[in-house]
């Protein structure tokens, strides 16, 4: 796996800098897309990345800003003699087939074909031919898988998703080296709205959750959009108990996975 490339980075309601949070794994040869927002397609193309290398779509939940933009991506594909591989929860997969029925998606004369994978918590499978993912049951929604990705042979990647606080995100997994996780907003929003807590992390949290789990690079994600505060107040949050790399990264970021991702100074 060569590069993580952000296609949103912002929570349900996208900001006009932040679009919905999607992230797409590039191996040169094939891309895979983690979770499908309405504008993958275009960010993709902005990013100078082919829609048509798609083999893998992981889809975290079914809450809108996740999942929405299949169909759309499935259109725009559809003249394309292809194979695209659909991974969820069982709940997820049986709502992306309906969702796909709706528009007809799913019909012999839409060229693009779509396999659907059924992922069970704490199952080990294939994104690509030599990336082995591991998926992990979160309390986020009753449809949720975060996953952790075994990149390179040399680099553990773990994905939250959307999620709450939960120290057993790491249980079976050790300590990843690449921690994505949900950063909703600073610590005042969720002391204003507490019930915040039982769906997303809010910076303060996650530095305190990073530092004890030995995450040596932490990349927050899924920035609320229709709050005010700014990037640097996330920063400083953060870096109040986390002390290794910190990446806060904006949309159409790139970054090459390797071991100096690890070591080099912090990128915001």
């Amino acid at each position: 796996m060569n590069e993580l490339c952000f296609l949103g980075t912002g929570g349900a309601i996208p900001h006009k800098n932040r679009s919905n949070a999607a992230l797409v794994l590039n191996s040169q040869e094939d891309l895979v897309l983690i979770d499908c927002p309405g504008d993958a397609f275009v960010k993709l193309k902005q990013m100078n990345l082919d829609p048509r290398c798609i083999s893998s779509v992981f889809i975290t939940h079914i809450h809108p800003d996740h999942v929405y933009g299949l169909p759309s991506l499935i259109h725009s594909l559809m003249l394309n003699d292809m194979t695209l591989s659909v991974f969820g929860s069982e709940e997820t997969v049986v709502f992306c087939k309906k969702l796909l029925s709706l528009f007809n998606l799913l019909d012999e004369k839409v060229k693009c074909r779509v396999r659907f994978n059924r992922i069970g918590p704490n199952e080990h499978f294939q994104l690509l031919p030599l990336s082995w993912a591991t998926s992990i049951k979160t309390p986020h929604h009753s449809s949720s898988l975060g996953v952790f990705l075994e990149l390179n042979d040399e680099l553990g990647l773990l994905y939250s998703g959307d999620i709450p606080v939960y120290p057993p995100l790491f249980k079976g997994i050790g300590n990843p080296d690449i921690l994505i996780h949900d950063c909703s907003a600073p610590s005042r929003f969720f002391r204003k709205f507490p019930s915040l807590s039982q769906m997303h992390t809010h910076s303060l949290d996650l530095g305190k959750l990073a530092q004890q789990a030995g995450v040596k690079c932490l990349i927050p994600i899924h920035f609320f959009g229709e709050l005010d505060y700014s990037m640097e107040e996330i920063k400083t949050e953060i870096k109040e108990n986390y002390q290794n790399r910190l990446i806060i990264p904006k949309d159409l970021d790139r970054l090459r996975l390797s071991a100096s991702l690890l070591t080099t100074k912090d990128k915001t």
